[in-house]
């Protein structure tokens, strides 16, 4: 099994941070403005990327200002199965963003090509905590 890891630092509470990942809101500016957004463990959040690519995230965990963990269960098939976390962890005024993607069945070209674009989701994370605006799918340019 793979995992992908990335660690951001935000300056913003984990409070803010946790609202960026959990609500409609703050997925819109982050990730993608198609989407579909439920703040309640086992709902299933749906995310849309195009008109053929949508990923369905089940909530398992929902632990205010501390851990969001989802579980894939409908998207690329090399994604169903595996599971998203993000740690916050604030101290001074900034938050700790670790975040993992566990549980890939090997390693892939589509698992480099994810690599890069959660470490750009943690960048639009970043920018929408500090600035007001992320860098979802939609205002993508590269």
């Amino acid at each position: 099994m793979a995992d992908i890891e990335h660690l951001q630092i935000v300056k913003a509470s984990a409070a803010d941070v946790y609202f960026a990942l959990t609500t409609a809101r703050g997925l819109s500016e982050v990730w993608t403005n198609e989407l579909t957004v439920h703040e309640q463990i086992g709902a299933v959040n749906e995310f849309q990327f195009g008109s053929n690519d949508l990923t369905k995230m089940q909530i398992v965990e929902l632990n205010p200002g501390e851990r969001i963990e989802w579980l894939c269960v409908e998207s690329d098939p090399q994604w169903v199965g595996t599971s998203i976390t993000f740690e916050l962890e604030e101290k001074k005024g900034k938050t700790t963003v670790t975040f993992r993607h566990k549980d890939w069945k090997e390693v892939t070209d589509f698992y480099r090509f994810c690599n890069y674009n959660w470490a750009m989701f943690l960048y639009s994370l970043k920018l929408y905590c500090e600035e007001g605006q992320g860098m979802p799918y939609q205002r993508r340019k590269f």
